[in-house]
């Protein structure tokens, strides 16, 4: 098993990007493995790593097709429907609540 290098935040090399840095550019890491990591200093806990990948081996995001559009707005409005009543909130309900507010607050009067 190779090492790979490790380079301290904000000094790796040109021809090296995190998966943000390649995004930014239109770019994924297609597969390809780790060139490289760099390394955030904390004070009380271990360093942040970032994995850094090759510009030059990254390929093109892939395209939206219309099923995958369609699925992400399907997914989308089911996340704004309310578990408790049906009605569509209008909005994506919060996890804490777990339904929308209208529910969600009804029922804490309840119980009071």
């Amino acid at each position: 098993m190779s090492t790979i290098p490790v380079y301290r935040w904000r000094l790796a090399p040109e021809g090296l990007a995190t998966r943000r840095q390649l995004r930014a550019r239109g770019l994924r890491p297609g597969g390809q493995d780790v060139a490289a990591q760099i390394e955030r200093p904390r004070r009380r806990r271990g360093p942040l790593v970032a994995y850094l990948y090759s510009i030059e081996k990254a390929k093109p995001v892939r395209e939206m097709t219309p099923a995958k559009w369609a699925a992400l707005a399907k997914a989308n409005a089911a996340r704004r429907v309310c578990p408790e009543c049906g009605r569509d909130a209008g909005y994506v309900i919060p996890p804490s609540l777990g339904a929308c507010a209208t529910c969600a607050y009804s029922n804490e009067q309840h119980a009071a």
